[in-house]
């Protein structure tokens, strides 16, 4: 069956674009600014050249990043997240924030201004309250 044909939730949808062991990462890595191929290599310990490579070629063909060149020879680039790959900051921190709960606590996201641990939450903009996990509550569909 094409993958056209099978039907596909926006949840599979985004992990066909960014749900492989490194991409978060090197996105999460290019969220505070531009950042070139050794710097990133330097930022994300134990992945391969090759790997990277692959990585942002598919980033920037998903159109999550851009590569900018900065010498011609030899052929260099420095990666700068779209608009589109900045959006995935806060899929990264809702990550983050589920992870913190299932490691040291030490490493759960935290306020700059205050060093709070931060806590996600779902809220309704129309309704201007708070959305409860609970089922009985609310329902959340992701289709």
């Amino acid at each position: 069956m094409a993958h056209s044909e099978i039907a596909t939730s926006p949840l599979a949808e985004a992990l066909a674009r960014v749900g492989d062991r490194w991409t978060l990462l090197v996105v999460e890595a290019l969220l505070p600014g531009p950042r070139r191929f050794n710097d990133l290599l330097g930022q994300l310990p134990g992945i391969a050249a090759n790997i990277l490579s692959d990585r942002l070629k598919r980033l920037e063909r998903e159109g999550l990043l851009v590569a900018r060149p900065y010498s011609e020879r030899p052929p260099r680039a420095a990666y700068h997240l779209t608009a589109e790959g900045r959006e995935l900051a806060g899929a990264l921190r809702l990550l983050a924030y589920w992870g913190s709960g299932h490691a040291d606590p030490a490493q759960a996201p935290r306020h700059p201004a205050c060093g709070t641990p931060i806590e996600a939450r779902w809220y309704c903009p129309t309704c201007d309250r708070l959305v409860d996990h609970e089922p009985d509550q609310a329902e959340v569909h992701f289709v």
